[in-house]
């Protein structure tokens, strides 16, 4: 992976952790073990740290980044859908981010708590625990479900197994010219939409 060190400062990944070959780390970076990050992520720790905490994941093309002396937090069991933007903030134990959403300087959300895809969090702006957070700007639309947290953390669970599989698996190949004859599916964990877990 492309990892710099700028100032004399370098990022700080844990052996048990997988980041893919194109995200790019850059000086105060911080991942902890059983991480994921994904294809293209951004983490600049080039003025604030970054931290992405234990069973944590930030997904593909992700930006994290922060002003001097601030931290960037995804703590344990955060998850941080694609092309999503932290810049900052702090998000807490099993919260999640979804997929293009903006989560800005000083905002925190809670424990366990969903930012809906495409929201914006302005900044200083913190949400409780079990919120769905949805909106531009982002607010508070209701409180989570049982079923709908049940949800996350599977999803979260399908991302901590993909740190093994990553690990142990992907390599680097040519690709083939076309699909074989009785092409073989991925044996992997099933793991639906909410939209149709509630059926709407």
């Amino acid at each position: 992976m492309p990892c710099y060190a700028i100032d004399g400062l370098k990022p700080v990944v844990h052996p048990d952790a997988y980041v893919h070959p194109t995200a790019v780390l850059i000086g105060d970076v911080i991942v902890g073990p059983g991480v994921y990050v994904g294809p293209c992520a951004s983490l600049r720790g080039d003025f604030g740290r970054l931290i992405l905490e234990e069973g944590s994941n930030l997904q593909d093309t992700c930006v994290m980044h922060g002003f001097p002396g601030t931290d960037t937090v995804v703590e344990r069991d955060g998850h941080i859908g694609h092309g999503a933007v932290l810049h900052g903030c702090r998000i807490s134990h099993n919260a999640m981010v979804g997929m293009n959403a903006v989560v800005m300087d000083n905002a925190v959300i809670g424990d366990s708590a969903i930012v809906a895809a495409s929201a914006f969090v302005k900044a200083d702006n913190h949400f409780p625990a079990r919120s769905l957070i949805v909106g531009v700007p982002a607010k508070v639309l209701r409180e989570l479900s049982d079923d709908e947290i049940a949800w996350k953390v599977e999803g979260t669970r399908t991302y901590q197994d993909l740190v093994r599989r990553s690990s142990t698996s992907m390599v680097e190949v040519t690709p083939l010219t076309e699909a074989e004859a009785d092409r073989p599916r991925l044996n992997v964990s099933d793991v639906e939409p909410l939209y149709k877990r509630r059926g709407t």
